[in-house]
């Protein structure tokens, strides 16, 4: 892999110490500021509803500018939301918590799409590699994410308002890295010139809807239990610095399979490597279930983890095969836009459910989209054993 990749690696390890530190620390700002406790989740509701709002946006501003002024912009946004986040803490204003998640969504939804310009920085062979690589980058924030979390929580001297404040320079980093990366130049399209398909045509490709399928429940399950993992624990009267370690190693199992994944999709396929995923949130489920000792959540999250990377990066690979180049923009948006969805939906259920229906419903809730997601892989390979090499429904 190029010095491109790895830098752009490196963005991905700050987005992630932003998203495990919003993680870590929204949900437990909204308990204690929050009106009642099922709206404890609304903060980090807000982070992905805003990038669910800005998907289609950032999909025009990468047309129209190019992929480096679009993530330049997101990382700008992130360090104002990123005070204004401070700000609402040190005041103590819910409202306004929420109203500074939904700004930093814009943030989420530029660097959400690192995992797709990562083959553009890559020779065509190395595709898979390149997805998988950016998002090994990751490993970075399951490091930083959860210890700055818990080492900054006190040190503005009121609850999390100092790490608040941390992830500005954890966003100047990422914008340092990222001036030193060399995309291929962008063309801004010609008035009138064709994008392409439409959307409505992309989504009648059984890949497109599988992968979109995949990505989008693979990523809502892991919300679903991540973002109520700190809730739940210090119900069960876990103290803080726990919940920051199982954050850390959810995030090390999302990202360290990174630097062998695309290996995995390049030598078996992605809907194999995708099936196993799947198979490793069945089993996240079970151990949760086994009982909330610290190392049955730790066990628990570390396996939904690699459970999502294999999902997430084989759904990427996978969606890569759905569109042309002149319809990236468009297909990226799109998906994107039902994954930030589905996890707004699930940051509302986890806080609602967790509070209200227990950390062991709250488990047996998320069967339902994972029994949905291996339905449509199963489904995907039915179609392709039935349609000749090359034909549209084998794509």
């Amino acid at each position: 892999m190029n010095r491109n990749v790895l830098l752009l690696a490196f963005c991905q390890g700050m987005f992630l110490t932003n998203n495990v530190t919003f993680i870590a620390i929204n949900g437990l700002m909204g308990l204690a500021l929050a009106p009642v406790g099922w709206m404890a989740t609304l903060p980090v509701m807000g982070y992905v509803v805003g990038a669910a709002l800005s998907a289609p946006v950032v999909a025009r501003l990468q047309r129209a500018h190019g992929r480096k002024r679009s993530f330049q912009i997101g990382l700008v946004v992130a360090i104002l939301a990123a005070a204004l986040c401070a700000y609402a803490a040190h005041s103590r204003q819910f409202w306004l918590l929420v109203a500074a998640t939904l700004v930093a969504g814009f943030y989420s939804a530029n660097a959400s799409l690192y995992r797709f310009a990562g083959p553009e920085l890559a020779p065509a062979a190395f595709k898979e590699r390149a997805i998988s690589l950016v998002l090994a980058g990751g490993i970075i924030g399951a490091f930083i994410g959860p210890n700055l979390a818990s080492a900054t929580r006190l040190a503005a001297g009121e609850p999390f308002v100092g790490s608040y404040l941390a992830l500005i320079p954890v966003a100047l980093a990422g914008l340092a890295a990222l001036s030193f990366i060399r995309f291929p130049e962008h063309q801004a399209p010609a008035p009138g010139a064709s994008s392409g398909r439409s959307v409505a045509e992309l989504a009648r490709q059984p890949v497109f809807l599988v992968a979109v399928a995949a990505g989008a429940l693979g990523y809502g399950v892991m919300n679903l239990l991540m973002a109520a993992t700190p809730i739940a624990m210090q119900q069960c009267q876990h103290p803080f610095e726990r919940a920051a370690l199982v954050l850390e190693w959810h995030v090390l199992g999302m990202f360290v399979p990174g630097f062998f994944t695309g290996h995995l999709i390049k030598r078996f396929g992605a809907l194999p490597v995708m099936g196993v995923g799947a198979g490793l949130n069945l089993l996240c489920v079970a151990v949760a279930l086994s009982g909330v000792d610290l190392m049955q959540f730790l066990v628990a999250l570390a396996v939904l983890g690699v459970g999502w990377n294999f999902l997430f990066t084989g759904a990427t690979t996978l969606f890569t095969e759905a569109y042309r180049p002149e319809e990236k923009n468009k297909a990226q948006g799109a998906m994107d836009t039902c994954v930030f969805a589905t996890m707004a939906v699930t940051s509302f259920s986890s806080g609602a459910l967790v509070t209200t229906q227990g950390w062991t419903w709250l488990n047996l809730g998320s069967l339902v989209p994972i029994g949905l997601v291996t339905g449509a892989l199963l489904w995907l390979a039915w179609v392709r054993r039935r349609s000749p090499p090359g034909a549209p429904a084998a794509r």
